[in-house]
């Protein structure tokens, strides 16, 4: 398992190797998903069973790659 950034971390043997939430299975890709889709923080909280701290982890380090600052992604494998 690599870190990624705070909350964030990489693992090729689980979910495909996308990035996820440390501690989770859940992906980078579903949570923003779910906040794309309508969901609110508290809902996702709520649903998923996550901290605002790992919900706004997702939003930050979405952030951070969009704005191309250094996220280590080199050897996620894609699918």
């Amino acid at each position: 398992m690599r870190i990624l950034a705070p909350h964030i971390v990489v693992d090729q043997n689980v979910r495909f190797g996308k990035p996820m939430i440390k501690g989770t299975r859940m992906t980078v890709e579903e949570v923003l998903g779910a906040l794309a889709g309508g969901m609110d923080a508290q809902a996702v909280e709520a649903e998923y069973g996550l901290t605002q701290e790992q919900i706004r982890a997702v939003l930050g380090y979405v952030a951070a790659f969009l704005a191309g600052e250094e996220v280590d992604i080199s050897k996620i494998k894609r699918t």
